[in-house]
Protein backbone atom coordinates (compact mmCIF):
# COMPACT_ATOMS: atom_id res chain seq x y z
CA UNK A 1 0.00 0.00 0.00
CA UNK A 2 1.30 3.42 -1.65
CA UNK A 3 0.35 6.19 0.55
CA UNK A 4 2.49 9.74 1.81
CA UNK A 5 3.57 8.19 4.78
CA UNK A 6 4.94 5.26 2.86
CA UNK A 7 6.73 7.49 0.40
CA UNK A 8 7.89 9.49 3.10
CA UNK A 9 9.40 7.41 5.18
CA UNK A 10 10.65 5.17 2.58
CA UNK A 11 8.06 2.28 3.99
CA UNK A 12 6.33 -0.87 2.64
CA UNK A 13 3.65 -0.26 5.12
CA UNK A 14 1.83 3.04 6.49
CA UNK A 15 2.21 1.98 10.22
CA UNK A 16 4.41 3.46 13.05
CA UNK A 17 5.52 1.65 16.38
CA UNK A 18 5.10 3.66 18.98
CA UNK A 19 7.87 5.29 21.25
CA UNK A 20 7.16 3.44 24.21
CA UNK A 21 9.47 4.49 27.11
CA UNK A 22 11.74 1.91 28.58
CA UNK A 23 9.74 -0.41 25.59
CA UNK A 24 10.64 0.74 22.48
CA UNK A 25 14.53 -0.64 21.88
CA UNK A 26 16.41 -1.21 19.07
CA UNK A 27 15.30 -4.86 19.11
CA UNK A 28 11.29 -3.73 18.67
CA UNK A 29 12.46 -1.11 16.54
CA UNK A 30 14.19 -3.33 13.93
CA UNK A 31 11.11 -6.03 13.96
CA UNK A 32 8.60 -3.44 12.70
CA UNK A 33 10.94 -2.04 10.69
CA UNK A 34 11.85 -5.56 8.76
CA UNK A 35 7.72 -6.01 8.93
CA UNK A 36 7.66 -3.34 6.26
CA UNK A 37 6.47 -0.58 8.67
CA UNK A 38 8.22 1.77 10.69
CA UNK A 39 9.75 1.07 14.05
CA UNK A 40 10.73 3.68 16.60
CA UNK A 41 13.08 3.38 19.93
CA UNK A 42 12.01 5.45 22.53
CA UNK A 43 14.80 7.97 24.45
CA UNK A 44 12.78 8.60 27.00
CA UNK A 45 14.56 9.61 30.02
CA UNK A 46 17.53 7.28 28.89
CA UNK A 47 21.30 8.34 28.67
CA UNK A 48 22.73 9.53 25.19
CA UNK A 49 24.78 6.27 25.08
CA UNK A 50 22.09 3.61 25.69
CA UNK A 51 20.18 5.48 22.71
CA UNK A 52 23.04 5.53 20.89
CA UNK A 53 23.81 1.94 21.58
CA UNK A 54 19.91 1.20 20.32
CA UNK A 55 20.75 2.33 17.34
CA UNK A 56 23.61 1.00 16.40
CA UNK A 57 21.91 -2.33 17.66
CA UNK A 58 18.79 -1.73 15.09
CA UNK A 59 20.97 -1.49 12.33
CA UNK A 60 22.47 -4.76 12.95
CA UNK A 61 19.27 -6.24 12.80
CA UNK A 62 17.49 -4.17 9.77
CA UNK A 63 18.80 -2.07 6.83
CA UNK A 64 15.12 -0.54 6.91
CA UNK A 65 14.06 2.74 8.07
CA UNK A 66 13.63 3.57 11.54
CA UNK A 67 13.17 6.42 13.86
CA UNK A 68 13.83 7.82 17.86
CA UNK A 69 11.19 9.38 20.29
CA UNK A 70 12.28 12.48 21.92
CA UNK A 71 10.60 13.46 25.42
CA UNK A 72 11.25 16.78 24.90
CA UNK A 73 11.08 17.13 28.94
CA UNK A 74 13.71 15.24 29.29
CA UNK A 75 16.91 16.22 30.80
CA UNK A 76 18.55 14.62 28.14
CA UNK A 77 16.67 15.75 25.44
CA UNK A 78 19.06 18.10 23.63
CA UNK A 79 21.79 15.94 23.95
CA UNK A 80 18.88 12.88 22.28
CA UNK A 81 18.69 15.54 19.58
CA UNK A 82 21.91 16.55 18.64
CA UNK A 83 22.16 12.69 18.25
CA UNK A 84 19.55 11.75 16.19
CA UNK A 85 21.10 14.55 13.69
CA UNK A 86 24.95 13.07 14.38
CA UNK A 87 23.75 9.11 13.51
CA UNK A 88 21.19 10.38 10.78
CA UNK A 89 17.75 8.06 11.78
CA UNK A 90 15.42 7.91 8.76
CA UNK A 91 13.06 10.03 11.14
CA UNK A 92 12.22 11.34 15.05
CA UNK A 93 9.04 11.59 16.48
CA UNK A 94 8.82 14.28 19.38
CA UNK A 95 6.32 14.68 22.23
CA UNK A 96 6.05 16.55 25.67
CA UNK A 97 6.50 19.54 24.32
CA UNK A 98 7.61 22.12 21.42
CA UNK A 99 10.91 20.48 18.66
CA UNK A 100 11.17 23.73 17.11
CA UNK A 101 15.05 24.49 18.27
CA UNK A 102 16.11 21.44 16.94
CA UNK A 103 14.16 21.25 13.60
CA UNK A 104 16.39 23.14 11.40
CA UNK A 105 19.44 20.20 12.75
CA UNK A 106 17.30 17.72 12.28
CA UNK A 107 16.12 18.29 8.81
CA UNK A 108 19.89 19.56 7.98
CA UNK A 109 20.78 15.96 8.41
CA UNK A 110 18.02 14.94 6.33
CA UNK A 111 16.50 13.58 9.24
CA UNK A 112 12.27 13.53 8.74
CA UNK A 113 10.27 15.38 11.77
CA UNK A 114 6.84 13.97 13.36
CA UNK A 115 5.94 15.29 16.05
CA UNK A 116 2.97 14.27 18.16
CA UNK A 117 -0.01 16.92 18.52
CA UNK A 118 -3.08 16.50 20.86
CA UNK A 119 -4.53 19.20 19.30
CA UNK A 120 -4.92 21.72 15.97
CA UNK A 121 -3.36 24.80 17.21
CA UNK A 122 -0.15 22.42 18.33
CA UNK A 123 -0.50 20.84 14.71
CA UNK A 124 -0.35 23.95 12.93
CA UNK A 125 2.41 25.65 14.78
CA UNK A 126 4.06 22.15 14.05
CA UNK A 127 3.61 22.94 10.13
CA UNK A 128 4.41 26.28 10.06
CA UNK A 129 7.76 25.22 12.06
CA UNK A 130 8.65 23.14 9.21
CA UNK A 131 7.48 19.01 10.50
CA UNK A 132 7.64 17.32 7.23
CA UNK A 133 4.55 15.60 9.29
CA UNK A 134 2.18 15.41 12.50
CA UNK A 135 0.89 12.22 14.91
CA UNK A 136 -2.26 13.47 15.84
CA UNK A 137 -2.75 11.46 18.87
CA UNK A 138 -6.23 11.22 20.60
CA UNK A 139 -7.22 10.27 24.42
CA UNK A 140 -7.75 6.67 23.20
CA UNK A 141 -3.52 6.14 24.10
CA UNK A 142 -1.53 5.10 26.73
CA UNK A 143 0.54 6.80 28.49
CA UNK A 144 0.41 10.48 28.72
CA UNK A 145 -3.02 11.68 27.39
CA UNK A 146 -4.81 14.82 25.41
CA UNK A 147 -8.69 15.23 26.28
CA UNK A 148 -10.02 14.89 22.68
CA UNK A 149 -10.12 11.71 20.78
CA UNK A 150 -9.21 10.25 17.73
CA UNK A 151 -12.27 10.17 16.15
CA UNK A 152 -12.77 13.88 16.63
CA UNK A 153 -9.12 15.13 16.44
CA UNK A 154 -7.79 13.53 13.55
CA UNK A 155 -10.62 15.10 10.93
CA UNK A 156 -10.00 17.97 12.35
CA UNK A 157 -6.17 17.88 12.60
CA UNK A 158 -6.14 16.72 8.16
CA UNK A 159 -8.61 19.81 7.76
CA UNK A 160 -6.06 22.32 9.22
CA UNK A 161 -3.05 21.60 7.85
CA UNK A 162 -1.25 20.27 4.10
CA UNK A 163 0.88 17.78 5.68
CA UNK A 164 0.28 14.38 6.43
CA UNK A 165 -1.30 13.20 9.52
CA UNK A 166 -0.96 10.14 10.98
CA UNK A 167 -3.87 8.76 13.23
CA UNK A 168 -2.80 7.50 17.05
CA UNK A 169 -4.66 6.35 19.75
CA UNK A 170 -7.28 3.27 20.12
CA UNK A 171 -5.86 1.21 16.87
CA UNK A 172 -4.94 -2.26 17.07
CA UNK A 173 -6.52 -3.77 13.87
CA UNK A 174 -7.78 -3.93 10.42
CA UNK A 175 -10.84 -1.78 11.37
CA UNK A 176 -8.87 0.80 13.15
CA UNK A 177 -6.47 1.30 10.06
CA UNK A 178 -9.78 1.84 7.40
CA UNK A 179 -11.24 4.11 9.92
CA UNK A 180 -7.81 6.46 10.16
CA UNK A 181 -7.67 6.38 6.35
CA UNK A 182 -11.74 7.16 6.73
CA UNK A 183 -10.91 10.22 8.53
CA UNK A 184 -8.18 11.92 6.54
CA UNK A 185 -4.71 10.12 7.93
CA UNK A 186 -2.30 8.72 5.72
CA UNK A 187 -1.14 5.98 8.25
CA UNK A 188 -1.34 5.32 11.81
CA UNK A 189 0.78 4.80 14.72
CA UNK A 190 0.34 1.73 17.20
CA UNK A 191 1.73 1.34 20.12
CA UNK A 192 -0.32 -0.52 22.93
CA UNK A 193 -0.82 -3.87 20.29
CA UNK A 194 3.14 -3.80 20.03
CA UNK A 195 3.76 -5.06 23.52
CA UNK A 196 2.02 -8.45 23.00
CA UNK A 197 5.06 -8.63 20.27
CA UNK A 198 7.27 -11.44 20.34
CA UNK A 199 10.21 -8.73 19.71
CA UNK A 200 9.33 -7.14 22.34
CA UNK A 201 11.23 -7.12 25.45
CA UNK A 202 8.89 -6.17 28.43
CA UNK A 203 8.73 -7.96 31.12
CA UNK A 204 6.52 -10.81 30.77
CA UNK A 205 4.02 -9.68 33.83
CA UNK A 206 3.50 -6.72 31.47
CA UNK A 207 2.22 -8.55 28.27
CA UNK A 208 0.29 -10.89 30.48
CA UNK A 209 -1.68 -7.83 32.15
CA UNK A 210 -2.51 -6.19 28.65
CA UNK A 211 -3.55 -9.32 26.97
CA UNK A 212 -5.77 -10.24 30.33
CA UNK A 213 -6.95 -6.54 30.05
CA UNK A 214 -10.95 -6.11 28.93
CA UNK A 215 -12.66 -3.00 27.99
CA UNK A 216 -12.90 -2.09 31.63
CA UNK A 217 -9.92 -2.79 32.83
CA UNK A 218 -7.93 0.60 31.80
CA UNK A 219 -7.92 3.44 33.95
CA UNK A 220 -6.95 6.85 33.50
CA UNK A 221 -4.42 7.90 36.72
CA UNK A 222 -2.87 11.55 37.22
CA UNK A 223 -5.85 13.59 35.81
CA UNK A 224 -6.00 15.86 38.84
CA UNK A 225 -2.46 16.56 38.79
CA UNK A 226 -2.81 18.01 35.13
CA UNK A 227 -0.72 14.99 33.92
CA UNK A 228 -3.13 12.46 33.33
CA UNK A 229 -1.89 8.62 31.54
CA UNK A 230 -3.72 5.21 30.59
CA UNK A 231 -2.69 2.19 31.85
CA UNK A 232 -4.31 -0.85 32.92
CA UNK A 233 -6.19 -0.80 36.00
CA UNK A 234 -3.77 -2.41 38.94
CA UNK A 235 -4.44 -2.37 42.72
CA UNK A 236 -1.68 0.31 42.39
CA UNK A 237 -3.49 2.31 39.58
CA UNK A 238 -6.89 2.10 42.25
CA UNK A 239 -4.62 3.61 45.30
CA UNK A 240 -3.28 6.41 42.87
CA UNK A 241 -6.96 7.41 42.17
CA UNK A 242 -8.46 7.02 44.92
CA UNK A 243 -5.31 9.15 46.52
CA UNK A 244 -5.82 12.45 44.05
CA UNK A 245 -9.70 12.18 44.65
CA UNK A 246 -9.67 12.35 48.24
CA UNK A 247 -8.44 15.96 48.50
CA UNK A 248 -6.52 14.95 51.41
CA UNK A 249 -3.44 17.88 52.09
CA UNK A 250 -0.08 16.84 50.66
CA UNK A 251 -1.57 14.34 48.06
CA UNK A 252 0.02 15.68 45.44
CA UNK A 253 3.44 15.08 46.81
CA UNK A 254 2.76 11.49 47.46
CA UNK A 255 1.41 11.18 44.33
CA UNK A 256 4.72 12.07 43.03
CA UNK A 257 7.02 9.90 45.23
CA UNK A 258 4.60 7.05 44.65
CA UNK A 259 4.72 7.06 41.07
CA UNK A 260 8.63 8.21 40.34
CA UNK A 261 9.98 5.01 38.28
CA UNK A 262 6.75 3.14 37.94
CA UNK A 263 6.87 2.97 34.14
CA UNK A 264 10.74 1.54 34.43
CA UNK A 265 9.26 -0.65 37.46
CA UNK A 266 6.36 -2.23 35.01
CA UNK A 267 8.27 -2.78 32.25
CA UNK A 268 11.61 -4.39 33.57
CA UNK A 269 10.40 -5.03 36.75
CA UNK A 270 6.72 -6.40 36.32
CA UNK A 271 6.45 -4.77 39.58
CA UNK A 272 2.57 -5.01 40.10
CA UNK A 273 2.67 -3.15 43.58
CA UNK A 274 4.61 -0.03 42.62
CA UNK A 275 4.86 -0.34 38.58
CA UNK A 276 2.68 2.05 35.85
CA UNK A 277 1.67 -0.51 33.32
CA UNK A 278 0.86 2.12 30.77
CA UNK A 279 -1.40 1.11 27.79
CA UNK A 280 -3.80 1.95 25.67
CA UNK A 281 -7.88 1.70 25.78
CA UNK A 282 -7.54 -1.02 22.95
CA UNK A 283 -6.48 -3.04 25.11
CA UNK A 284 -9.27 -5.44 25.20
CA UNK A 285 -8.44 -6.33 21.66
CA UNK A 286 -5.39 -7.43 22.22
CA UNK A 287 -5.63 -11.06 23.16
CA UNK A 288 -2.46 -12.95 21.77
CA UNK A 289 1.42 -12.77 21.71
CA UNK A 290 2.45 -12.80 18.06
CA UNK A 291 5.16 -11.54 15.90
CA UNK A 292 6.03 -7.99 14.85
CA UNK A 293 5.58 -9.55 11.11
CA UNK A 294 1.93 -11.04 11.80
CA UNK A 295 0.92 -7.78 13.87
CA UNK A 296 1.80 -5.29 10.94
CA UNK A 297 -0.06 -7.93 8.61
CA UNK A 298 -3.31 -8.43 10.55
CA UNK A 299 -3.82 -4.50 10.53
CA UNK A 300 -2.35 -2.97 7.18
CA UNK A 301 -2.21 -5.97 5.64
Amino acid sequence: MKTKLTELLGIEKPIIQGGMAWIADGALAAAVSNAGGAGIIAAGNAPVEYVRAEIHKARQLTDKPFGVNVMLMSPTAEDIAALCAEEQVAFVTTGAGNPGKYIEKWKSANVKVIPVVPSVALAKRMERAGADAVIGEGTESGGHIGEITTMCLVPMVADAVKIPVIAAGGIADKRGFNAALALGAVGVQCGTVFLAAEECNVHENYKKLVINAGDTDIAVTGRMTGHPCRGVKTAFARKLIQLETGAKEGWADEFEALTLGGLRKAAKDGDEKEGSFLCGGIAGLVKEIRSAQAIVDSIVG
